[in-house]
């Protein structure tokens, strides 16, 4: 179906280990995709991501559930759900990073799915598809760039 769900395929210079943390803990996150980050990597735990100042109304504050937290292999949280509800499969967004090493790398399979069930009305539904293709087609490759250098650093 049209504007179903979002995948990419990333070939990251950093062993999985080190793109684990790139993708599941806040001050690694911060560094490539939002300006603000709050959670436990672990399944249940709740928290947020946050683009611009949190201290002005124009920031948007996307709460966010840990589905899934198998390191180093896979990590998945449902977000984009209203404030107050709880994550389920017919209000929120699933977005699941899976690792698999790759030579001295890793090969980094991203998905994100529920448009279909969180959007069904087809304008919405193509409307944030396109936001989330443009925002993760610019966020993906810093995460990239971002857990190769941490290579350097550990």
């Amino acid at each position: 179906m049209e504007h179903a769900s979002i995948e990419r395929e990333l070939r990251i210079e950093a062993t999985p280990e080190v793109v684990y943390k790139v993708i599941s803990t806040p001050e690694h996150l911060q560094q490539w995709w939002p300006d603000e980050a709050e959670l436990t990597p672990a399944p249940g735990a709740t928290g947020f991501v946050a683009f611009g100042d949190t201290s002005t109304p124009d920031a948007k504050v996307a709460p966010l559930t840990v589905v899934e937290a198998d390191p180093p292999r896979r990590f998945a949280f449902r977000w984009v759900y209203d404030e107050g509800q709880t994550a389920a499969p017919a209000n929120s967004l699933l977005v699941t990073f899976e690792l698999a090493p790759s030579g001295t790398g890793t090969l980094l399979r991203f998905t994100e799915t529920g448009f279909t069930e969180r959007f069904p009305e087809p304008a919405e539904r193509e409307q944030c598809h396109r936001d989330h293709v443009t925002g993760w087609d610019r966020f993906l490759p810093r995460l990239v760039t971002y857990a190769a250098r941490q290579v350097s650093v550990a």
